[in-house]
């Protein structure tokens, strides 16, 4: 049986511990990036069979409008009203 001090055994835990912490730093690593690969190619896939209805919803729709003067003077009145309204307190 070998003598071997204090010093020697706290050492070979320390680096056990340290090959312990990179190895479990490394698997977490490689999973996260696994991960974000798979999200990614998981939303190609969805984008791909289940297009996104937003995008037909964006079509230009021709409509008419008609703008009068007297709408026009009538918001510029309102305005006008307000600003004075604020200003007299």
């Amino acid at each position: 049986m070998h003598s071997f001090g204090k010093g020697v055994i706290v050492e070979n835990l320390v680096t056990e511990s340290l090959k312990f912490m990179i190895f479990g730093m490394g698997i977490v690593f490689v999973l996260l990036i696994f991960i974000v690969f798979l999200t990614g190619l998981q939303s190609k896939v969805v984008a791909k069979f289940f297009p996104d209805s937003k995008e037909k919803e964006l079509r230009p729709v021709k409509t008419t409008t008609v703008e009068t003067v007297d709408s026009d003077s009538a918001v510029i009145a309102a305005i006008s009203a307000a600003i004075t309204h604020y200003k007299k307190g």
